[in-house]
């Protein structure tokens, strides 16, 4: 280290008043400017304890219109999913469809009738909107959205059996994604949990026995982000409202995904639906907006109007309830149901949907333009997944673009790094010595931002 290198760096204000930190001042606060500088001579400091030279003042000056640069990035950023995995939580789940994001911006950029009745000039509520959309898709009688399913789930047990006795399976007591855990959420409605049976086995002679004057609602909860195979017995829901039916008991299930179509259509396993459960009888049903709905971020609520009336008069309703631009996205998103257009207008259907020489001819254009600049690639048979706690075990054929560590001039990891910090961030999967791009879940109109990255990338 040579301490005469200290004595060179400038001061902040020697920074301000050169020509290119006037720049910066007129395009940022005067604080923001400081800050910089403050952070680019502390980096310079450290660079000359480590045996550095001093910088120059334009290289002081550049880091730090570089570090403003960073900071007035938003930190919520649109991406690219190469990953394969259709509702992936991490990124965000479901994408919106163009129709839910023109109706937001419809309704985000003015005023609108969120609670007011336009034929009477009153206030109105905010449920109406698609109350009636909701109950026409899945046959309910009411129906009314949380902020999320978790909020469905907890408004759900808190009107319902507060400080009285829930009973459920052990087999459903699922943990999901961030921590999500039924018997907290059961603990925090003030009800009581009564679990039943075992991990693998219950019958419904497990339910009839654990019955006594304390109880107020036999629930299911759709285990849906995993399986349990082998030497198991589930109790049908069917049998669930029977019992529930007998002693005079509510019976509430909750569905996870919330899927509206038949996913023995697309070569799935089946997936439960809100229309069949209430058809059997349940008397409230809970499922996400934003996973095989397809949807924004919701918990609908759908079930026996006496039973939706006493959640939406729960004084927690207030805290749950959704925003003008979630209603807005999820009214057109569930319009697409209603027209019989989901799987050729919400992105995930149609991502679900594709057929895999869609996909192998996606990925052989990529293949090929990568070629044409010297870059080499594989195309893999491989199998891309629902994601988001659905269908867990369910894979859908595809075709991966293929990466091999021993074609590219820098290791996989370092590559994978690269992606993610392009402009528009690309996130992949590392397989077996390759790092791979599925087509599936990238949007058609971003085949172009691709090639473009591994271009300028690993261009030769």
């Amino acid at each position: 280290m040579d301490a005469r290198q200290f004595r060179l760096l400038p001061s902040i204000d020697e920074l301000l008043r050169a020509e290119h930190g006037v720049q910066l001042l007129s395009a940022f606060p005067h604080a923001l400017v400081v800050n910089a500088f403050r952070a680019s001579l502390a980096q310079a400091r450290a660079d000359i304890q480590s045996g550095s030279l001093c910088p120059t003042h334009d290289e002081l000056l550049q880091t730090a219109a570089l570090l403003l640069q960073q900071q007035q990035q938003p930190r919520l950023r649109p991406l690219i999913n190469a990953t394969g995995v259709v509702i992936n939580t991490n990124l965000g789940r479901a994408p919106l469809s163009d129709a839910a994001l023109q109706a937001v911006c419809t309704v985000a950029s003015g005023y609108s009738n969120l609670e007011y009745e336009l034929d009477e000039g009153r206030r109105g509520s905010r449920h109406t909107h698609i109350a009636e959309l909701l109950r026409e898709l899945t046959g309910a009688e009411a129906a009314l959205v949380t902020n999320n399913n978790a909020a469905a789930v907890l408004l759900g047990l808190s009107a319902l059996a507060p400080g009285r006795e829930v009973v459920i399976s052990r087999g459903q007591l699922v943990e999901i994604g961030g921590g999500f855990r039924v018997p907290d959420v059961m603990r925090q409605s003030g009800s009581q949990l009564v679990e039943v049976g075992t991990t693998n086995r219950t019958r419904i002679s497990d339910y009839a026995a654990a019955l006594s004057e304390q109880t107020a609602l036999l629930l299911a909860v759709h285990p849906s982000n995993f399986l349990i195979t082998g030497f198991t017995e589930s109790t049908p829901l069917s049998s669930l409202i029977e019992l529930g039916q007998q002693h005079g008991l509510l019976v509430m299930e909750d569905l996870g995904s919330g899927c509206l179509l038949n996913s023995e259509r697309y070569g799935l396993a089946h997936e439960p639906t809100p229309q069949e459960s209430l058809a059997a009888g349940a008397d409230l049903v809970c499922f996400s907006g934003d996973k095989l709905l397809g949807g924004p971020q919701a918990g609908i609520v759908v079930g026996k109007r006496d039973v939706v009336a006493r959640l939406a008069k729960h004084p927690l309703m207030r805290a749950m309830r959704i925003d003008k631009m979630t209603l807005a996205a999820l009214e057109a998103t569930l319009r697409h149901y209603q027209r019989d257009e989901a799987e050729t207008h919400i992105p995930i259907w149609r991502m679900i949907t594709f057929r895999p020489e869609q996909i192998k001819q996606r990925a052989q254009r990529w293949q090929q333009q990568l070629h044409a600049q010297g870059i080499l690639s594989q195309l893999q048979v491989g199998a891309s997944t629902i994601g988001g706690g659905s269908l867990p075990g369910e894979t859908l054929p595809t075709t991966l673009l293929a990466l091999a560590a021993d074609t590219i001039p820098m290791p996989l990891e370092e590559l994978s790094l690269r992606l993610r910090q392009h402009t528009v961030p690309i996130v992949t999967r590392i397989i077996h010595d390759a790092l791979v791009l599925d087509p599936r879940t990238v949007l058609s109109e971003q085949d172009g931002e691709i090639v473009q990255a591994l271009i300028a990338i690993l261009h030769p």
